[in-house]
C-alpha cells in the first residue's frame, strides 16, 4: 500500500464516481422494489409484492419472448458477422482501401438510436423507401410494410442492431488479428496452407481469446436493448418487439408505477447475471 500509494489515490475519484453513480442507485432502488413508492407521503414496506406482480403479468411473460428472441439474435449475427468482416478485410492488400472500408462501418457506432432509426425507417419505408424502391425495380409487385409487420419486424430489429455496432466490434478482432505472430503464417504457407487453411487453423485460433471476450460482453447487454425499440417500433409491431426495459419504462414513467418497474429492473439484473456468470463457465479461460 505505501509503495504504490500513488497509485491507489488515483483510483479514489473512480471508485467514488461508482459508489455514487452505480451502486447507491441500485441499493436505492432495491430498497424502493419492497415498497409502495409515492412521490408525496408514505412508501410502506410491501415486501414481494411487485415482484410477485410482475410474475404473475402475463404482458411481462410476452416482452420476455421478445427480448430473448431479439436480443438473442443480435448476440449471434453480432458476434459473427464482426468476425467475418475482420476476416474479409484482413485479406485486402490495398492499406487505402482497407482504411476507408474500416471507417465506413464503423461510422455508424458513432450516431445515436434516434439517427440510426431514422435512416433505417426511411430505407424500409413502403411510400419511397431505398429497399422497396430496388425491389420494385426488380420486379416487385406490391411494396414489403417490414416496419408495420409482424413477420419481418423483430428481423429487422437483430439486423439494424447488428449493422450499428459490427464495425466496432470488427476493429476489436483486427487488432487481434495484427497481433498474431508473423512466423505462424509463414510456418503454415512453407507447409503448403493455402488461404482458406492460414484462416481455419492460424487467424481464427489466434482469434479465440478476444472471442471469449466479445461474446461476454455482449451477454452482459442481451437483456438491456431500450433506445433501439423505443425509437423503431410503433403500434403496429409494439406487441411484436416490446423489450423488458419498455416494459420497465412504461410501469415507471408512464405509469408511475415505481414499485413494479424497479422490480422489473432487478428481475432483469438478476437474469443478466446468471447468464453472464454462465457464458463466464462455458468460456473460462481454457485453452
Amino acid at each position: 500500500m505505501k509503495r504504490y500509494s500513488s497509485l491507489y489515490l488515483m483510483m479514489i475519484p473512480i471508485m467514488l464516481y461508482f459508489l455514487i453513480f452505480s451502486y447507491y442507485p441500485l441499493i436505492r432502488g432495491f430498497i424502493m422494489s419492497l415498497q409502495q413508492f409515492r412521490l408525496i407521503g408514505d412508501t410502506p414496506f410491501v415486501g414481494l409484492d411487485n415482484y410477485m406482480r410482475v410474475l404473475k403479468d402475463p404482458v411481462f411473460y410476452d416482452v420476455f419472448l421478445n427480448t430473448i428472441t431479439i436480443g438473442g439474435g443480435i448476440l449471434i449475427a453480432g458476434f459473427i458477422a464482426p468476425i467475418i468482416i475482420a476476416l474479409l478485410l484482413n485479406e485486402i492488400a490495398q492499406k487505402a482501401l482497407k482504411k476507408w472500408i474500416q471507417m465506413v462501418i464503423y461510422l455508424p457506432h458513432l450516431f445515436s438510436w434516434v439517427v440510426i432509426g431514422g435512416i433505417w425507417i426511411f430505407m424500409l419505408s413502403p411510400d419511397g423507401g431505398l429497399v422497396n424502391e430496388v425491389l420494385m425495380a426488380l420486379g416487385k409487385e406490391s411494396p414489403i410494410p417490414f416496419l408495420s409487420s409482424e413477420t419481418y419486424a423483430k428481423g429487422v430489429m437483430i439486423a439494424s442492431a447488428t449493422w450499428k455496432e459490427m464495425g466496432y466490434t470488427c476493429i476489436l478482432f483486427l487488432a487481434a488479428i495484427v497481433a498474431i505472430n508473423p512466423s505462424l503464417y509463414e510456418a503454415a504457407r512453407m507447409d503448403g496452407a493455402n488461404r482458406w487453411q492460414l484462416v481455419r487453423f492460424v487467424t481464427l485460433p489466434g482469434l479465440y481469446s478476444t472471442m471469449k471476450v466479445v461474446l461476454l460482453l455482449n451477454m452482459m447487454s442481451v437483456l438491456r436493448m431500450f433506445d433501439q425499440i423505443f425509437i423503431m417500433k410503433n403500434p403496429a409491431i409494439a406487441k411484436y418487439v416490446d423489450v423488458i426495459m419498455v416494459y420497465t419504462y412504461e410501469k415507471g414513467i408512464m405509469e408511475f408505477n415505481m414499485g413494479v418497474a424497479t422490480a422489473a429492473s432487478f428481475v432483469v439484473i438478476a437474469l443478466t447475471f446468471i447468464l453472464t456468470m454462465i457464458t463466464r463457465l462455458v468460456v473460462r479461460y481454457d485453452n
